[in-house]
């Protein structure tokens, strides 16, 4: 039985540094699209990671916070009100600040963001934490998030430097990666120790205490509706602070994502910058289709001659394509996934690639592909055979 190869294929791997050399076209095509929509997506997902670590369903903050990076605190007493009614296991308070940090190598300063809790609290998923609750509490004490920028310099346990100034030593790590509000890198620290080091910061109404904090994190009892327990909190505490689900399709999660998706050039530039990575595999894959279809000329000119009719000569070019666009795509999603860790190592931010974003890509790449073909084809579609001859 004599095994039938595809034409598509024949084409395609009669000159096998031609058919390599396509291929690392195509992928690099993909490569673009996967760089400019990872770095957009990791910005945005960076935002989330302090939100997809707290340890409750419904997130209490002042109203006019409207999104993680403005600084805007609300009375502590909604926590204890919060606590009062049914379903509500606990409410847990959590502090942010941006002050300045060392470096102990170079003594420069930068930005970093520091996270306060009770270290008795369950208030982020954060095992680290846990493990280093008792020496939290020292005075002077911290956690370094590992994925801080290399410019705030060694954050090793028994590290000793300068947060806004004073001293402090750090007693352990974590990872969580930069954002937005945390450019450089994340600290946590007790509460206590943070109203040791901000207590005077800010104008005479805003003084740090324990009267006001950031953000609330309401833990509901198993079984309980959040919904229910989230319309039932915003009806009856009063109208400075804003309460939410933390997940969901009008969650606290969503609702800052939306934030920076709306309110920023972060999404329309990189979408730009991802269309501008399909156009240009659509040219490259052009270019490859059309160098195919004009080197085997005569031999399309000779099918038409035959009587094969333009839907067979599309179909063959449409099957060069898809080979192409599978081919292509593998190369490039791996040296992707490379480029992330390597990105994400460098920057800081939380790069992921999700089977719903490969499989969106990779649906990008096969309409990219097709796109060419069509108009690699289109030319021999037309052409009389006789002109040919």
């Amino acid at each position: 039985m004599i095994k039938r190869i595809p034409l598509a294929w024949l084409n395609l791997t009669h000159d096998r540094r031609r058919f390599a050399t396509s291929l690392a076209g195509v992928g690099f095509a993909v490569l673009l699209m996967f760089m400019f929509n990872g770095f957009m997506n990791a910005l945005y997902d960076s935002q989330l990671q302090l939100l997809n670590r707290f340890n409750g369903e419904v997130i209490i903050v002042n109203r006019l916070r409207t999104n993680m990076f403005v600084p805007r605190a609300f009375a502590r007493r909604r926590l204890y009100q919060a606590r009062a009614f049914e379903g509500v296991q606990d409410a847990f308070a959590i502090y942010v600040s941006e002050v300045n940090w060392k470096n102990p190598d170079n003594r420069t300063s930068r930005g970093v963001r520091v996270i306060a809790i009770n270290p008795d609290e369950p208030v982020l998923n954060i095992p680290e934490i846990k493990a280093h609750r008792q020496v939290l509490k020292l005075p002077e004490t911290a956690l370094m998030d590992t994925q801080s920028r290399a410019e705030v310099g060694p954050v090793e346990a028994g590290v000793v430097s300068e947060l806004a100034d004073r001293r402090i030593r750090l007693v352990g790590t974590f990872t969580m990666g930069t954002d937005f509000a945390s450019g450089n890198g994340n600290l946590i620290m007790s509460d206590q120790n943070f109203l040791r080091y901000f207590a005077d910061r800010g104008p005479e109404e805003d003084k740090r205490s324990f009267a006001t904090v950031d953000i609330g994190v309401v833990k509901l009892e198993p079984g309980t509706n959040v919904d229910r327990i989230v319309k039932t909190l915003q009806d009856n505490l009063p109208n400075d602070v804003l309460v939410m689900a933390r997940d969901g399709e009008n969650g606290f999660v969503i609702r800052e994502r939306k934030y920076w998706q709306e309110n920023t050039n972060i999404g329309f530039v990189f979408s730009l910058l991802t269309s501008m990575g399909f156009f240009v595999g659509i040219i490259l894959v052009y270019q490859i289709l059309y160098t195919d279809v004009a080197d085997h000329w005569a031999e399309y000119a000779t099918l038409k001659a035959m009587g094969y009719k333009n839907s067979y000569l599309l179909g063959v070019v449409m099957q060069e394509a898809l080979i192409l666009s599978v081919l292509g795509f593998i190369p490039g999603v791996l040296v992707s996934q490379l480029l992330y860790q390597a990105a994400g190592n460098a920057t800081g931010l939380f790069f992921q690639m999700t089977p719903e974003r490969v499989l969106n890509l990779l649906v990008a790449t096969f309409i990219m592909c097709l796109v060419s073909g069509a108009i690699a084809v289109r030319k021999v579609q037309t052409t009389d055979p006789a002109d040919v001859f």
